[in-house]
């Protein structure tokens, strides 16, 4: 029997591209934190200073989960909202 591809499960790693804007919208919503965190990891290994997360307008669920663990994370200078951003987004200063 030819091997036949193995669909992707719970436990399959997303690969992030290290970018300086992460869109969130394509994460399941209980990885949201967990892959903003790492993301944020990556961006500070590579040199970024500033990057721009986009969480979404919609109820604002997002936005004050990313921003819960923006306030404690150890690499967050300092957090804003994106004041030009129609999709509902975050600007992160590393430190």
């Amino acid at each position: 029997m030819p091997d036949e591809p193995v669909p992707p499960g719970d436990d399959d790693a997303v690969v992030i591209p290290i970018e300086p804007e992460l869109d969130l919208h394509a994460f399941r919503a209980r990885d949201v934190v967990a892959a903003a965190s790492d993301y944020l990891e990556a961006a500070h290994a590579r040199g970024l200073t500033e990057v721009r997360l986009v969480h979404g307008r919609g109820t604002g669920t997002q936005r004050a989960l990313v921003q819960r663990m923006l306030r404690a994370h150890p690499l967050v200078a300092a957090f804003r909202d994106d004041p030009a951003s129609h999709l509902g987004a975050t600007l992160v200063t590393l430190r």
